[in-house]
């Protein structure tokens, strides 16, 4: 029986235990998406509590707190911390089979140095060991990224987003690691949504253009993404909830967009082509930009009302949706490729059962001599898993060419995910481990040393130019 969470936690084999320690352990990390707060980085946040660490804003563990009995007030109420985190503890140990199992306790050892196995009986003594290592300065934001090897973080924003955090941190003179933005335009694609009208005032004043017309609108979203560029930035993302396509002209699209600042509501059809058409034209800035797209498909948000009429979003009330994409995204990325507007591309759906769809789809826009131009993303949110990552990966090797894969992201809050990539490396490791000691793939070592590495840290460098 092997110990829990030793040094070759997930390798079953001899191989992967070989090309874990060996080739993937020591890498650096590009973390290409995350949700981290560019203010927290360069005000190098100090953390007074494990709590404020760990459950400040994560809603993976208020969602199995809920499912756990808690109340709501040890969740995101005013509870203290120590009782939040008591809470906490109380439910990790009935999460058997859930990645948060083995997370917490990874970040345990990992950053504070505590193997104690995390329950309520524990909770007092892991409270005042983590606690203390936190009041002794060394773990602060920028502490916890340089320590975890990270050499790019690309973070989350708004196009109205000053960037003023993003410029500082690039004068900090001890902090090597690169914190670009990334460009996410979502609230200018949904045009029914309450927050649409306030968000055009925002975007008229960031660009310092009267928006009052369809080209008023790009022309303010170009100029924040050449903004953008100028910081640094190589990524766009966008949250595709649907995948929205409708074939449009461009009158069309403008007498939609008038009404809408109108303040009139749209119908599901106007609003498919004004999005489609927004996308398109935004895929040619990228392009222009030499940018990588990221659509991110197929989540359905805020599904409790009453949940988010007392907490909003991002609170823990998401979940997988299943609408259709296969029409509609081959609609977009056909429509792009005929205006020599692809750019690189990266595909996420929150559904699994896209996967095989979305890894079938991407061959066909393949090209212009970069490798992997179009990529099937990482397992994303809760196909965060160990079954979710090799599900993604076995779609992608039988489909396209797995060697290319830019690897995993956190998508998270979250100072102390990093030990996500190590997790990831792991099952890569023992997946490819697996394969070798099956026959079903050759024991070269320069050629699996090339793997290995390329997935968990080259790739992603060459492919986003970082």
């Amino acid at each position: 029986m092997k110990t829990f969470l030793d040094e070759n936690f997930l390798l079953t084999n001899e191989t992967a235990v070989h090309l874990f320690h060996e080739y993937a352990k020591d890498l650096p990390i590009i973390d290409y998406h995350c949700h981290l707060s560019p203010k927290e980085i360069y005000e190098n946040k100090q953390f007074n509590t494990i709590t404020e660490a760990w459950l400040y804003g994560d809603h993976y563990k208020w969602r199995m707190m809920r499912a756990n009995g808690v109340e709501e007030n040890k969740i995101t109420g005013e509870a203290s911390d120590y009782d939040r985190f008591v809470a906490w503890a109380g439910t990790l140990p009935m999460a058997i089979g859930n990645p948060l199992y083995h997370w917490s306790h990874m970040e345990l050892q990992t950053y504070f140095g505590v193997y104690d196995l995390i329950n309520e009986q524990n909770a007092p003594a892991i409270w005042e060991k983590v606690n203390a290592k936190l009041a002794e300065g060394s773990s602060r934001a920028r502490d916890l990224i340089t320590n975890s090897k990270v050499t790019v973080i690309c973070t989350t924003d708004d196009p109205v987003d000053s960037l003023e955090y993003h410029i500082k941190i690039k004068e900090i003179k001890d902090f090597n690691t690169q914190v670009l933005p990334s460009y996410r335009p979502d609230k200018a694609l949904e045009i029914n949504r309450a927050t649409f009208l306030p968000w055009i005032a925002q975007l008229e004043k960031a660009a310092g253009i009267a928006i009052s017309s369809y080209d008023d609108l790009l022309a303010a979203l170009e100029n924040r993404a050449e903004f953008f560029n100028s910081v640094g930035c190589k990524v766009s993302d966008h949250a595709l909830d649907y995948v929205p396509f409708a074939v449009a002209t461009k009158e069309e699209v403008e007498q939609i967009f008038k009404s809408a600042l109108a303040g009139n509501a749209v119908s599901l059809e106007d609003e498919k082509k004004y999005k489609a058409f927004t996308l398109l034209f935004l895929g040619g800035v990228y392009k222009k930009l030499d940018w990588a797209m990221q659509y991110h498909i197929n989540a359905s948000r805020n599904n409790n009302g009453q949940a988010f009429a007392k907490l909003g979003p991002d609170t823990g009330f998401d979940s997988i949706n299943d609408s259709l994409v296969a029409s509609a995204l081959t609609g977009l990325l056909s429509s792009l490729a005929v205006a020599d507007s692809l750019p690189r591309t990266i595909l996420y759906s929150l559904n699994a059962r896209d996967n095989e769809i979305l890894a079938s789809l991407m061959g066909s826009f393949q090209g212009d001599g970069i490798p992997g131009k179009i990529q099937l993303g990482a397992a994303w949110w809760f196909n965060d898993t160990k079954d979710g990552m090799v599900s993604q990966m076995k779609s992608l090797g039988n489909f396209g060419l797995l060697g290319r894969f830019v690897g995993m992201l956190t998508d998270s809050r979250s100072f102390l995910s990093y030990t996500r990539h190590e997790y990831f490396r792991r099952i890569l490791c023992n997946m490819f481990g697996e394969w070798v000691e099956a026959g079903e793939f050759p024991n070269d070592e320069q050629l699996l040393k090339q793997l290995v590495q390329g997935i968990s840290y080259d790739n992603a460098k060459q492919y986003f130019g970082f």
